[in-house]
């Protein structure tokens, strides 16, 4: 059992103000495996004030500095990866497969934000001026259950990247995992106050910094709901936004598609992190003349993505992060049953054997219309509908047909089709065959799917303005 009574603030580890306690569970058990001191509303003006203090001199530092300091963070990550792979997987009940790559990825964005600002000009002409970008100021950083590690470095690597002092806000559901992670980040020796990381309720220490006239900039991850009210409380102090939200991303399989190879990319990408992923492709788009064809290969295939044990290798779907998100699957695939959807695979209730734990079984609906909620709705777990088409323009309509655009997918073997069918879907990445990604690609969504990007110069700029001189420049 761990007790983390611990937040960080201006470089140090201080007892927070707030005495609420938070129990920390293990999904795979529904055992509490430990409690967190939850920060309050002077918690977080505290760590605004430091990093507000920190600023002036953050905002001076060459880029040599920030790239070295980057560099000592990630080394520092790295070295607590063993660490944090635990926390994943007992936390949060991340598959041991998919939390290796993740913690390589909390230590990785690092690296990639140090590699994105050694190629960075902050200065440059356009026409008689000079235009320099220069940090926002204080940002705040509020981050996701679902990837909290990897957020939390990607969010602070960019904003140290630009000059910019923060205060994270970590999932308190993930507070063993911060904790690694805040120790390992205290040891790569930054100023005091340049970072601060308090952990606490969304509405209480989200708010805080949402809300508070010395934060300049917000970058938030996490569902479309929130993301609308940070930016009305956002609008009373003009704050630059950055938002990654929800998604329901359409994975079209054209008609000239290998099976053997489209179905297995199909649920991997819909099944992806146990399905608690804002990029999940969990609309497969299939030809309606090869339809039963397709729904043959799912069957097939759909044994090769256990749902089972974290710690076991085979396990590609873990448990739901909280009862709460159990119950939410749960009443999704009730109600594409009730909406008249096919059940290919899958269905309610756990896994066979399991009789604790929020595990859930791998659910493919066929025969899903569009409109029907479990299309539209962000489910956030292992539930996936089969969409039959017409045509390449009745599958872009169809793909198109939703209030998000995060990501999308598009399987064939005609790759000069294929592309010409990612470029008319409106989402922030297309993938093409492949599920790949790319730090130096930006990264966010159109539509209600967020507001900005992140990763690469893309990412980087978010945290700068640009401000232009113009008279007499030369001596």
């Amino acid at each position: 059992m761990q007790h983390i009574e611990q937040i960080y603030i201006d470089g140090a580890f201080v007892t927070p103000h707030g005495e609420e306690w938070f129990d920390l569970f293990n999904p795979a058990t529904e055992q509490v495996i430990g409690r967190v001191r939850l920060a309050d509303v002077l918690d977080t003006r505290r760590a605004i004030a430091a990093a507000k203090q920190a600023l002036p001199v953050m905002a001076r530092t060459t880029k040599a500095d920030r790239i070295a300091w980057l560099h000592r963070m990630h080394e520092a990550v790295r070295a607590r990866e063993q660490d944090l792979l635990a926390a994943v997987v007992e936390e949060y009940g991340a598959p041991v497969s998919r939390a290796q790559w993740m913690t390589q990825h909390a230590s990785s964005v690092l690296l990639d934000a140090a590699n994105v600002l050694r190629d960075y000009d902050f200065t440059h002409r356009a026409g008689t001026a000079e235009v320099t970008m220069q940090p926002m100021g204080v940002a705040g950083l509020i981050t996701p259950w679902n990837s909290n590690a990897g957020f939390l470095c990607g969010k602070l690597a960019m904003a140290i990247a630009a000059g910019c002092t923060a205060v994270i806000k970590p999932s308190e559901m993930s507070a063993i995992q911060t904790r690694i992670v805040t120790e390992a980040l205290h040891q790569a020796g930054l100023p005091p106050g340049v970072f601060n990381i308090v952990t606490g309720r969304g509405d209480v220490v989200g708010a805080e910094i949402v809300a508070h006239p010395d934060v300049a900039k917000i970058s938030f991850t996490g569902s479309t709901a929130v993301g609308k009210g940070i930016v009305r409380t956002g609008a009373e102090t003009l704050k630059r936004v950055t938002l990654e939200l929800g998604g329901k991303s359409p994975f079209v399989v054209l008609d000239d598609a290998d099976f053997a190879q489209a179905v297995p990319l199909a649920l991997n990408a819909g099944f992806m992190n146990s399905g608690q992923a804002c990029v999940a492709g969990t609309r497969i788009l299939v030809p309606a003349s090869r339809l039963a064809e397709f729904e043959a290969h799912v069957r097939d295939a759909i044994g090769q993505f256990r749902s089972g044990d974290p710690t076991d290798p085979t396990t590609v779907i873990g448990p739901m992060v909280s009862q709460k998100q159990w119950e939410r699957v749960q009443r999704y695939i009730g109600m594409g049953i009730r909406e008249g959807a096919t059940l290919l695979t899958g269905g309610e209730g756990r896994p066979d054997g399991r009789k604790t734990g929020w595990f859930v079984r791998p659910t493919v609906f066929t025969n899903v219309r569009n409109g029907m909620a479990i299309a539209r709705e962000e489910i956030f777990g292992p539930v996936l509908s089969i969409i039959a088409y017409r045509d390449e323009e009745d599958a872009v309509a169809i793909a198109n047909d939703t209030t998000y655009g995060l990501q999308g997918y598009v399987a064939g073997t005609d790759l000069t089709r294929a592309r010409r069918v990612a470029a008319r879907i409106e989402a922030g990445r297309v993938l093409v065959n492949t599920l790949a990604h790319e730090p130096a690609a930006p990264f966010g969504g159109f539509k209600q799917s967020g507001i900005g990007r992140e990763y690469g110069v893309h990412g980087l700029e978010a945290y700068l303005e640009p401000k232009a001189t113009l008279g007499v420049l030369a001596a």
